[in-house]
């Protein structure tokens, strides 16, 4: 039957607009109601679940009509997939798979089959899931991984559970016990159907729902509506536990809890970076505050999440820490240190206990996730993006247990069953850990995901990570000039990248330039004033906030003194030290606070000038200053020694889009070269012969860009310059006035 009008839905929304789906071909209508439902995260979580249509082609081989099956590939993500992200096979070829099925053993050897069976010869991954949209006999499946469905696919009395949501809606859900994905998974499902006609829908036990329809229109309606069914049932169960959650709050919100989690953060951050470094992530959502908070938070953390999308990403089990009200940050350190050394200490347990001569080796040990009573969730990705998702997904898992807890009984009617329903035949009952009618995916078969061969293989073809990935820098200076140019050289390198500038709005503009280049999360900007140390350090917790720490920081901002009448008087030459000497003496010293917290190596580049080694007449402030830093990077290289690098660059000047050259300044030299040029000339014109000018006096006869300056400051930065520290590089075109002596 086709669904031509909204369903009654009371929780979700019917997004489908005919306007636009009625202009669609069959393929593009399923990219349409994969967008649909991934734009809504109560159906399903970033690139999790997926979707499928069998659709009738023209085979290109016979001329003859064949089916189809399109099912999202393999690691796509349904809210932004386009239609070339969707795997294509012969649906005849994969269901004649089944005779080449050598039982659960050998399942993995299926997925190198499915290559074979590509329509088109498509070069779409087809993903794991691919044979459980196959053998399901209904022309189009989605496959989500709802809150509410989890939690009651999680449920200690899910399946009693799911028949009276049944009797309630009138539905004929059907319910499958726990099964890796897989081949196995999907003769599963087949038997499932075949054993229950008229079935219109199937619960996972822990994992998710399958549902289907004759259209596409009609499957996203019975998605829609059981979900949202769902949701209530779960509400109306929810009802007579009242408002208590999690047994109750035993440890209230910190009153300061974001100024506290951005003091913490960093020394977190250094903590689980210890194998290799994290970007970071906070939230102190109401809905992560009070499972933090609550009674029960310790006890279901611990047992870990059900549902495999979560598990991927959360591995086994976030790390918990408790923090009682009146504790300070100190002790929240050292309750971290202890909380750390238990927590891989338990994974390596893990590792050991299920490993296979085949397993790949020991992962990272440390956490993705740490939960910290009275303050919120801390998450950890190799971008902010992942760190992000990270958190949203034990966010779900929160959803979940919740869910799972309002679906138990209570009184007489609670259930002793000492078998959950998401054991299947062959498994251990003992394996699975129930909590408050919550019930833990298996420690074995975490293992089987989390070590899976396929799981492996997938990692492997991520491409490699760029030469700053997981880095993050703060660039001063960086809304003009060599700034800028470092940080879109910093950005291209992977870092994620933090513009200081006191023009606030030439930093913005900066760091749209860097999305363009770079994901939008990976960039940000702040106001800064070097010379205010309370400037500086908001500055530093501004980038903490964005991505939870600092690698690199990078210095361009100077200033050169000028006046109408070309004096320089004692106030101008005691800003001129303040700003290109005091200032980075300052922000050195609040970033090495920092870079101690976190007890990671850092970087740090300043920028200094050949001036600062060739004298001349009318620029005295500006080239002691320079000179004075330039000893500065000396001094603070044996300082910060041996965590800390401290180098620097030492430019000629540099013309081109330099904030120290405006209009008049430039005319004025030209003048006094006597090089002639035309008013009507742009700023840049002018400031073009000006550069060639002083290119004249170089070895090289280059002018100095900014992106020259901005090549040697990343080299210096970055890990290819990891043994050199006290240096300054010359960028001056080969200016032998100002070798360095």
């Amino acid at each position: 039957m086709t669904v031509s009008t909204s369903p009654t839905l009371k929780l979700l929304e019917d997004r489908w607009d005919p306007a636009i789906a009625d202009q669609l071909d069959e393929p593009e209508l399923l990219r349409y109601r994969s967008n649909l439902l991934g734009s809504d995260l109560r159906l399903t979580n970033f690139a999790g679940g997926n979707t499928s249509s069998k659709i009738a082609q023209v085979d290109p081989l016979t001329g003859e009509a064949v089916q189809v099956l399109w099912v999202k590939g393999s690691g796509g993500d349904l809210g932004s997939i386009k239609r070339a992200g969707f795997a294509t096979l012969y649906q005849e070829k994969l269901l004649a798979l089944e005779n080449l099925y050598r039982g659960q053993q050998a399942e993995d050897e299926m997925v190198e089959m499915y290559a074979l069976c590509a329509f088109r010869n498509n070069p779409v991954a087809a993903s794991i899931d691919t044979p459980l949209h196959g053998f399901l006999p209904f022309a189009h499946v989605d496959h989500l991984h709802p809150d509410w469905a989890i939690a009651l696919a999680a449920s200690a009395n899910g399946k009693s559970r799911m028949e009276e949501f049944n009797r309630t809606f009138g539905h004929k859900l059907v319910w499958v016990p726990w099964q890796r994905p897989g081949f196995e998974l999907a003769m599963m499902l087949k038997r499932a159907v075949a054993d229950n006609l008229g079935c219109d829908g199937i619960v996972l036990g822990g994992h998710g729902l399958f549902t289907w329809g004759d259209t596409q229109r009609e499957c996203y309606v019975n998605t829609l509506t059981i979900i949202d069914q769902l949701g209530q049932f779960i509400a109306e169960h929810g009802k007579a536990k009242g408002t208590v959650r999690f047994g109750g709050e035993r440890v209230q919100s910190r009153a300061s809890r974001m100024d506290l989690a951005l003091d913490i953060l960093p020394f977190l951050r250094g903590r689980v970076s210890a194998n290799r470094r994290w970007i970071g992530h906070f939230s102190d959502a109401e809905d992560v505050l009070q499972f933090v908070n609550s009674a029960h938070a310790k006890e279901l953390a611990f047992l870990g999440t059900s549902c495999p999308d979560h598990f991927i990403r959360t591995k086994i089990r976030p790390m918990f820490v408790p923090w009682a009200q009146g504790e300070n940050l100190a002790t929240l350190q050292s309750r971290i240190d202890a909380s750390l050394e238990e927590y891989r200490a338990n994974y390596r347990s893990y590792y050991q206990a299920y490993a296979l001569s085949n397993s790949p080796a020991l992962r990272d040990a440390n956490p993705t996730v740490v939960l910290v009573a009275g303050l919120g969730m801390f998450s950890f990705g190799k971008n902010k993006t992942e760190a992000r998702i990270t958190g949203e997904f034990y966010t779900n898992a929160i959803h979940v247990m919740e869910g799972a807890s309002l679906l138990e009984e209570t009184g007489a009617a609670a259930s002793g069953a000492a078998v959950v329903p998401q054991c299947g035949a062959d498994m251990d009952p003992a394996s699975f850990k129930v909590f408050t009618n919550y019930v833990a995916m298996p420690l074995s078969e975490a293992f089987r995901i989390e070590y899976w061969a396929l799981e492996e293989a997938k990692i492997r073809r991520q491409p490699p990570e760029k030469e700053l990935s997981r880095s993050v820098a703060l660039i001063v200076g960086g809304g003009s000039g060599i700034g800028r140019e470092a940080a879109l050289l910093a950005a291209a390198r992977g870092a994620h990248v933090m513009i200081a500038d006191r023009d606030t709005a030439a930093a913005e503009n900066v760091v749209r330039e860097l999305g363009a280049i770079t994901s939008k999360e990976f960039v940000a900007s702040t106001a800064v004033d070097i010379r205010k140390r309370e400037a500086i350090a908001k500055a530093l917790k501004a980038t903490v906030a964005a991505f939870g720490g600092l690698d690199i920081l990078i210095n361009t901002a100077a200033m050169f003194p000028s006046s109408p009448d070309g004096v320089i008087n004692e106030a101008l030459w005691a800003m001129t030290l303040d700003v290109n000497v005091t200032s980075n003496y300052l922000l050195a010293d609040e970033a090495a606070k920092l870079f101690a917290v976190q007890g990671l190596e850092g970087s740090i580049v300043l920028t200094s000038s050949a001036n600062a080694v060739v004298p001349k007449r009318g620029s005295e402030a500006y080239d002691v200053s320079k000179a004075a830093l330039s000893h500065l990077v000396r001094e603070l290289a044996v300082g910060l020694s041996p965590h800390v690098r401290v180098n620097g660059v030492c430019p000629a000047t540099v013309v081109k889009g330099s904030t120290m050259f405006p209009r008049d300044r430039v005319r004025a030299s030209l003048t006094k070269y006597g090089i002639g040029f035309d008013e009507s000339m742009s700023d840049e014109d002018l400031r073009g012969l000006l550069a060639t000018f002083y290119a004249q006096r170089t070895l090289t006869h280059q002018p100095i860009d900014p992106r020259d300056c901005a090549e040697a400051i990343l080299f210096l930065a970055g890990p290819k310059a990891r043994c050199t520290s006290g240096h300054l590089i010359p960028v001056d075109g080969g200016l032998p006035e100002a070798f360095l002596r």
